[in-house]
């Protein structure tokens, strides 16, 4: 009877407390827990909230980038830190992989705050949870949402450069292929829609969205550019991007909030003004209107946003996972243990 009682009470926080009840429906989630290190190393999560503080404080873009190293890490293998990993004998990096080459930062933060923990732990924090711990702190020092992020995870013995060019969305990818992308995943359209979100933060570089400015395709530009109503932002990416050249000049992927984490993004492609073409690809080649319903939600409910964009970052978080005796615990990010 204790035992009812005590299920009934943790059942009632579990449905009050906003930070506790996003949990994902991945299969995953029965190998990952909450507080994982509570008695392992008490103090991990704080390490790693600190540094993430200290280092988006001296540069604000990391917040963005720390969060699309988690994404990129996830989408390749699964969220098993195999992102971090340099190249070695027989193996490439994902660093030099297409989508992640001189475009993927953060990876000093990382190291630091690994040094730190094997100072603390030794070989205890894997990785990969720094990598989803400072994710969400990221996020949350931007001004977004707080989850209870679930750990256990191990980190892979390999990388993937194959993977990662072939399996991490292209920034001009359609609609069809984006929903693709992510059931690769395990990943439906509610998530899509919610971690596309994550382009509130950031910056692209003129190469990602040249073909937005340039190539006169509808689903580039919401199919109204037919009576002017998005000259005036595409005149902008124009002066920033130019039809050749300047391949690195960056433009923010949110100009109206660009440093801080709300729901702009969806008001940004709902006007035509997404950066990106897989930005605006959501509205314009969304036939049946159902993605379109949920942007018109986030644009005009920031907190369901926060709540659907928590969800799905944990349901990410737990993609292919390794836990128990698969893969280690590295003692360095960018090395497998000797």
């Amino acid at each position: 009877m204790e035992h009812m009682k005590l299920l009934l009470i943790l059942t009632t926080v579990l449905l009050n407390t906003p930070s506790l009840t996003l949990s994902s429906d991945n299969d995953n989630d029965e190998v990952l827990v909450h507080e994982y290190y509570k008695d392992k190393c008490p103090l991990a999560e704080e390490i790693v909230r600190h540094n993430v503080e200290v280092a988006v404080f001296k540069d604000p873009r990391l917040a963005a980038s720390l969060l699309r190293l988690h994404f990129h890490d996830c989408f390749v293998m699964g969220c098993d830190a195999s992102v971090l990993l340099d190249s070695v004998e027989g193996m490439a990096s994902e660093k030099e992989a297409g989508p992640n080459k001189d475009s993927l930062r953060g990876f000093e933060v990382i190291d630091k705050i690994k040094y730190l923990l094997e100072e603390e732990c030794p070989l205890t924090v894997s990785c990969a949870d720094i990598l989803a711990i400072a994710a969400r702190d990221a996020v949350l020092l931007r001004g977004g949402p707080r989850w209870e992020v679930l750990l256990g995870r191990k980190d892979s013995l390999e990388s993937s450069f194959s993977g990662a060019n072939l399996l991490i969305p292209a920034p001009n990818s359609s609609l069809e292929a984006l929903i693709n992308n992510f059931a690769q995943q395990g990943l439906d359209i509610r998530d899509l829609v919610a971690l596309s979100g994550s382009h509130t933060i950031g910056r692209a570089r003129c190469v990602s969205f040249r073909q937005r400015i340039y190539q006169e395709k509808q689903e580039y530009h919401y199919g109204y550019d037919r009576y002017n109503r998005y000259t005036s932002f595409r005149r902008i990416l124009e002066s920033v991007c130019p039809v050749t050249g300047r391949d690195n000049k960056f433009a923010p992927l949110d100009y109206e909030t660009p440093k801080r984490f709300d729901n702009h993004y969806f008001i940004n492609i709902l006007q035509g003004n997404g950066l990106l073409g897989s930005d605006n690809v959501l509205i314009s080649q969304d036939y049946d209107g159902k993605i379109t319903e949920m942007v018109w939600n986030y644009a005009s409910n920031e907190e369901l946003f926060f709540k659907s964009f928590a969800k799905s970052m944990i349901k990410m978080g737990s993609i292919n996972v390794l836990t128990g005796d698969e893969g280690q615990i590295r003692k360095n990010c960018r090395f497998v243990n000797a």
